[in-house]
């Protein structure tokens, strides 16, 4: 009874009364959320800034893309295709170089501000001078700080015009753009908060395009606009009346820092939380026997692997390469360590993308691995290492791996360490073996593709710093088949394309491709129409109802 009452009372808080409570609240205060506030339980450390010209971290685009517009969004119910956001319709010239976009009518960003063709040709503007992380995604187009006016600029207030240096696939193109780099800032507003700057070797321009404010502030018109995100505590979404597509259906959303997965599911049963969203193998058996709780799933683009130093003399060699992809229990780790949270696959291309091959063609095979070995001049085996993350599944997947490597003679030691450590070692080329993930930049084939095969300069001052380069491995004839790929515009050839890459790339390269990552997240039985999106960047909240 009591309980009842106090959960009535905090539905009638205010917003800013209510946060304060559910972050202060120990597990199992109250009975349920509010109703009109979805609350998840996320590990969402990995957040460093709001700002879509900067941002480059899973969390923030899952933010962003609730809070902020594109021009175009992936078709949920055709991933291979795009569909208008801000943009009623688009076109392209004959010759490939020119994308015209007209606008909707009517937007309003949710400052009340309109939304003109002078606001997306200001937010590439910005994002491209600024050159953070993600700018390349737009620069690989040609843009600079030198051209992006003339090559990205509105012609009247409803039409944006894109030129491109190349005549690329128009799903290459378009693809790019539903990027979180491409999401459309409220030019006047970001403009009341610039910063000036002394211009210096660091520091090309004489502003900060408004990046100091838009670490911590909001100028978008998605379905929710943030009101607040405080680091490694919480993030706040609330409605934006202004948004001109289906308003979202509750009036703020909660994202909670909660980064172990039992504390998650704690919360889920006392109902502290609706959502789950890092939910581990045992917790998701417990949640799924639950009858008030209930789990949904989604492949990602994300593809966990195991790359080979070519530094390393021996691991440089292709039999040792096609050994060790015999000295992986795939079937154990799939019955086990991944169980419900990722399926085997061994290609770097997800499914779901456009010419993803689904063949999984090794298993262990220990026999097999020491005739490649022999052959390689190696019968005996050899001493490495592997540079490893301080968390599931990965610790999990190199322990398998260390016992099946052994069989065949290699002794492997782990060298474990915070994401920090072991990205910083695998960024200066100095591991020997590496256990890491790897997700689309944008949901398109040339992201994965590029930075697998691509090495233009191999050196260790090399400025293209690809997944291939930090192996040093070089795969020149694969690289020129994906960039034959990019100017393709026939989608089925395009993908043939990418198929054959793979199947070359099965047989022949430092990669060990263990599994594409499956999302899982537990909710409460009382939320209507919770999904989860094929990447990153589409968990939409908005349609998300309470009964």
């Amino acid at each position: 009874m009591m309980m009842t009452k106090l959960s009535r009372n905090f539905r009638m808080l205010s917003a800013g009364a209510a946060l304060s409570l559910l972050m202060m609240a120990p597990p199992s205060a109250f009975a349920e959320t509010p109703k009109d506030t979805l609350v998840e339980g996320f590990a969402i450390d990995d957040i460093i800034t709001m700002d879509p010209g900067e941002a480059f971290e899973l969390s923030t685009a899952e933010i962003t893309t609730n809070s902020y517009s594109l021009l175009v969004r992936l078709d949920m119910d055709d991933t291979s295709k795009v569909k208008g956001d801000l943009a009623e319709s688009w076109s392209v010239s004959d010759d490939g170089l020119t994308y015209t976009f007209k606008l909707k009518s009517g937007l309003k960003f949710a400052s009340g501000n309109p939304i003109t063709a002078e606001d997306v040709a200001w937010s590439f503007e910005r994002a491209v001078k600024l050159d953070k992380s993600p700018a390349f995604i737009l620069t690989q187009f040609g843009l600079t700080g030198d051209n992006v006016t003339e090559k990205a600029k509105a012609t009247d207030a409803g039409t944006f015009v894109f030129t491109v240096d190349k005549a690329y696939a128009p799903s290459f193109v378009l693809n790019c753009l539903t990027a979180t780099v491409a999401s459309v800032v409220d030019k006047k507003l970001v403009l009341e908060h610039v910063k000036a700057v002394t211009p210096d070797a660091d520091h090309k321009y004489d502003n900060d395009f408004g990046n100091e404010w838009l670490k911590t502030g909001y100028a978008g018109s998605g379905p929710y606009k943030m009101r607040e995100w405080r680091a490694n505590e919480v993030v706040v979404l609330e409605r934006n009346d202004n948004y001109y597509g289906d308003k979202a259906k509750l009036n703020r959303v909660i994202y909670r820092y909660m980064k172990e997965s039992a504390a998650q599911r704690l919360a889920l049963e006392a109902g502290d939380i609706d959502i789950a969203r890092n939910l581990e193998p045992g917790d998701i058996d417990a949640v799924s026997k639950n009858a008030d709780l209930a789990i949904t799933s989604a492949p990602k683009g994300t593809i966990y692997y195991v790359s080979l130093n070519n530094k390393n003399e021996n691991l440089k060699k292709p039999e040792v390469q096609e050994a060790f992809k015999y000295l992986v229990d795939y079937d154990a780790i799939s019955a086990t360590l991944i169980k419900g949270i990722g399926e085997i696959h061994q290609t770097f291309l997800p499914k779901g993308q456009l010419g993803a091959l689904d063949e999984n063609p090794y298993k262990l095979d220990v026999a097999k691995a020491k005739e490649l070995l022999a052959k390689a001049g190696v019968p005996d085996g050899f001493s490495i290492t592997m540079d490893v993350r301080n968390s599931q599944p990965v610790t999990g997947i190199a322990e398998s791996m260390q016992q099946t490597l052994a069989q065949a003679g290699v002794k492997m030691e782990i060298i474990p360490g915070d994401g920090k450590q072991t990205l910083t070692k695998y960024r200066a080329r100095t591991h020997d073996m590496y256990i890491g993930q790897w997700g689309s930049d944008y949901f398109d084939p040339n992201s994965n593709a590029d930075t697998f095969t691509g090495n233009p300069d191999n050196s260790d001052a090399g400025t293209v710093k690809t997944l291939a380069w930090r192996n040093s491995w070089e795969a020149p004839e694969l690289d020129k088949q994906a960039k034959a790929a990019l100017l393709e515009r026939d989608a089925a050839k395009r993908a043939a394309i990418y198929q054959d890459i793979q199947k070359k790339y099965l047989a022949n390269s430092p990669f060990i491709f263990i599994f594409q990552q499956i999302e899982v997240a537990g909710y409460r039985k009382s939320l209507k129409d919770f999904k989860l999106g094929p990447s990153f960047d589409t968990n939409f909240v908005g349609p998300i109802a309470k009964e």
